[in-house]
């Protein structure tokens, strides 16, 4: 059946992932409100973030990046071959697949010091011991978490995408369940096992989460070990390349973990409260357009309708900038006041004043990445819809390269805020990489209709910069009353938003520019 005669409205299907992936956020500001408030940035809150973050920097890498960049293009074409030819297909790759990720786990735990050593090479022989005890608890995260993203790009290419994107609120949940535990009188040392054990609880919740929406699908199989079909070795052809390519942000996060163990105590926990703020505006926007956007990207490919394909990416650019514009102003001018509003004014405990300024510090260059993110998420999904992992690998190698020697150039003098501005950079050289190499493959060009939209969305976010600066560039957040600095951020976000809308429509911006049929021309 062709596009034409099958409409598909993205906007409404990204508007549920957004949803479902703005209660996932708030849950996880909340679970770090808590946990902000039980360690501040303390070495154990360190040491705790380097065990989160290793096996969700390899979960993000693997399982959500390119397992799936290779996985949903291959499985549309079976999925459009039959029920039958899907499942004979997804049997080998199910029982490969956690074969694989079981010898994965089994590794890191087995290897679990080593492990710290190298992400956290500023750390005291003492401090990755006693790490490495915690990696062993959430290092089968991983195994578990990658099995639920599976289950996830499964339900998405059925187009079930509200399961999937709500399923990371019950991660947050059971963490913020463990920390009132251990905030029932429990020393740091002890809190810190019980959050390790939290997360690997709730890596079981979320993927017994995901099984039941599944079977009503008829698309849980039994696993098998037969590694001569061929859908396996066209998904063995791209995964390696996506791997990398995919990865360049959680690669960018290691490095800046790694270094940032070099520097004074607390630097690893303020990039990771800045960078906790950054995933809102990147999990609402970004995350939504590239769920929602390579299954319908990867059937257009598949029927050769090089038009829609070109209108679609369209789309996903002026969405991405129209929203994650005007975001990333916000960030900047608000930085310092986000981040005592919610780790100090509701989180309190052992945040300090210092804490929040360079943490607030670490968010405005965080800032400047935002739409480079989004537009990479974007941008990278075109390529992955035509089974193309090459050429955003070689681009994600120069974006790396690019954040390694200015965070080697910078960390120095400029300690942490040298990192995330590294970040910053590396983001932006891939975007341009990105959207060089679509043009050279004439899958896409900027037109003149979305030049115009550009345009006017860049005029209104600045318009919304100068009026947050005017009003807000005398104000001492931390001189503030908790309460007052609370309601002066959720009034200042409420009206910016209103008023950046009032904007866009004076501009002449409609809300049928956000919607996926006036796109494509259905």
């Amino acid at each position: 059946m062709s596009t034409v005669e099958q409409p598909r409205n993205l906007a409404s299907q990204g508007v549920v992932v957004a949803s479902m992936t703005l209660l996932s956020r708030i849950t996880g500001l909340v679970r770090d409100v808590f946990f902000a408030y039980l360690f501040g940035a303390s070495h154990y809150a360190d040491m705790f973030l380097v065990a989160f973050r290793i096996p969700n920097v390899f979960r993000r890498m693997f399982a959500e990046g390119a397992f799936n960049q290779a996985f949903v293009p291959v499985m549309m074409r079976y999925k459009a071959e039959g029920q039958a030819a899907l499942l004979g297909f997804l049997a080998p790759l199910s029982g490969i697949f956690t074969a694989i990720l079981f010898l994965i786990v089994l590794l890191g735990v087995v290897f679990a010091e080593q492990l710290t050593a190298l992400f956290a090479l500023g750390f005291s022989d003492q401090q990755i011991s006693a790490t490495a005890q915690l990696l062993v608890l959430t290092f089968p995260y991983l195994g578990l978490i990658s099995l639920t993203a599976y289950a996830g790009a499964l339900l998405n290419a059925h187009d079930r995408f509200a399961i999937p994107a709500v399923t990371p609120v019950l991660l947050n949940i059971v963490l913020i369940g463990a920390t009132l535990i251990a905030l029932m009188g429990y020393s740091e040392a002890q809190a810190v096992k019980i959050l390790a054990y939290g997360v690997l609880v709730a890596g079981f919740v979320q993927l017994v989460f995901q099984m039941p929406a599944l079977g009503r699908l008829g698309l849980l199989v039994r696993p098998t070990l037969e590694w001569s079909h061929p859908g396996l070795a066209r998904i063995g052809k791209l995964l390696l390349p996506a791997l990398f390519a995919s990865s360049v942000s959680q690669i960018n996060a290691l490095v800046n973990t790694i270094l940032a163990s070099t520097l004074i105590t607390g630097s690893i926990s303020w990039l990771y409260y800045a960078d906790r703020l950054l995933e809102l505006p990147v999990g609402l926007v970004a995350i939504a357009l590239g769920t929602v956007m390579l299954p319908h990207l990867s059937r257009l490919a598949d029927e050769d309708d090089q038009e829609t394909v070109h209108k679609t990416v369209g789309w996903g650019i002026n969405i991405g900038i129209m929203l994650g514009l005007p975001a990333a102003v916000a960030l900047y001018l608000l930085s310092e006041g986000l981040i005592a509003t919610l780790y100090m004014s509701i989180g309190g405990g052992a945040m300090t004043n210092f804490d929040v300024r360079m943490a607030g510090f670490a968010l405005e260059m965080f800032a400047i990445a935002l739409p480079g993110f989004v537009l990479i998420r974007v941008l990278s999904t075109a390529f992955y819809a035509y089974e193309d992992t090459k050429s955003p690998f070689h681009y994600a190698t120069v974006a790396v390269a690019a954040n390694l020697l200015v965070s080697l150039a910078t960390f120095s003098w400029a300690g942490h805020v040298g990192l995330a501005w590294a970040t910053a950079i590396s983001a932006w050289v891939n975007v341009v990489l990105l959207y060089r190499g679509l043009q050279r493959r004439r899958i896409y060009q900027l037109d003149g209709d979305l030049w115009r939209l550009l345009w006017r969305s860049l005029l209104a976010s600045i318009v919304l910069g100068a009026a947050l600066f005017l009003l807000l560039g005398d104000v001492d957040w931390l001189a503030l009353t908790p309460d007052t600095r609370a309601w002066q951020i959720l009034l200042t976000c409420a009206v910016g938003a209103v008023g950046h809308a009032l904007v866009l429509l004076v501009l002449g911006v409609r809300p049928s520019d956000l919607n996926h049929y006036s796109v494509v021309g259905h």
